[in-house]
């Protein structure tokens, strides 16, 4: 049976990105970049605003405010485009241009319950909040792991991460710090019914 995995790298206040800040909010490590370059192969998971956005950095477009792509960053796309990608969009046209990518129409907790039973490989996520909270409130979610970098972005945030999610207990099975500032967590997640004092009704 395959695992699954939600991912997220995030500022301390929990925003996926910031306007006029770059991939890995620029503070990436060299420990940090080892240990991204070890993870085992996976199958992504994405919806279509990030298979978009994803997909024109893979077509060479560059991030708003760069001029280029920093090293880190074309070497993270890079990976991205050679590993296997699942799509799910009701809006995208077939056939998708990124390679190795794959659409399905299909409701994605369902198709993600199925790909779990029949699989044995890694599934991940990158990015697509909404689809990680679908896939979080279904109780499919074997680990959440969230790689915090030292920033606050209160005034230029955008995306807050967990908006919108249930009430959740999360139990740490891994943590580490990389290059004396980046905080990597992992949990095993359980979604509460209500919170702990008791059911509200």
């Amino acid at each position: 049976m395959s695992e699954l995995l939600v991912d997220f790298i995030t500022s301390l206040d929990g925003h996926a990105s910031g306007e006029g800040w770059p991939g890995f909010w620029g503070l990436e490590g060299p420990e940090y970049l080892t240990w991204l370059g070890e993870q085992p192969e996976a199958t992504y998971l994405m919806g279509a605003n990030t298979y978009r956005q994803m997909s024109s950095f893979a077509a060479g477009e560059v991030p708003k405010g760069q001029d280029e792509f920093r090293p880190e960053e074309e070497t993270f796309v890079d990976e991205l485009t050679q590993a296997p990608k699942v799509v799910f969009s009701s809006s995208l046209k077939e056939p998708l241009t990124w390679a190795n990518s794959t659409l399905v129409r299909d409701d994605a907790v369902e198709a993600v319950r199925a790909m779990k039973s029949s699989g044995s490989e890694l599934l991940t996520t990158i990015g697509s909040l909404s689809l990680c909270r679908s896939l979080l409130r279904a109780g499919l979610v074997d680990r959440f792991r969230v790689t915090l970098f030292p920033v606050i972005t209160g005034a230029t945030g955008e995306e807050r991460i967990y908006d919108g999610y249930p009430d959740v207990a999360l139990e740490m099975i891994e943590h580490r710090t990389f290059d004396g500032r980046i905080q990597m967590v992992e949990y095993k997640p359980r979604v509460l019914e209500h919170p702990p004092l008791g059911d509200p009704a």
